[in-house]
């Protein structure tokens, strides 16, 4: 069962090394949204089979409202930037 991370530390420094402009940028928002995408893609995993686990689905919907305010974040910024990001992560557009 997962815990309230979800992913190891090793996981976590993996996408910060992948998606942060170093490895000790943990803060931008790119970073973030990988985090918060590999979070979602485990609970997402999780509810397949436990699907009367609400709590979980709670936290799973606070998840991706955190996630959509950091994409339309990004998407104002820089279009382009954004478009890059959700491909490489291989999510839709849906904001």
């Amino acid at each position: 069962m997962a815990n309230k991370y979800s992913i190891t530390k090793e996981e976590t420094a993996r996408l910060i090394k992948e998606y942060g402009k170093d490895e000790h940028d943990s803060g931008s928002a790119e970073v973030q949204v990988a985090i918060l995408t590999e979070r979602i893609r485990n609970l997402t995993e999780h509810l397949k089979t436990h699907k009367k686990d609400n709590h979980t689905r709670r936290g799973l919907m606070k998840l991706i409202g955190k996630r959509r305010g950091l994409l339309k974040y990004i998407k104002s910024g820089n279009i382009d930037e954004y478009r890059d990001l959700i491909k490489k992560l291989g999510i839709r557009d849906n904001i």
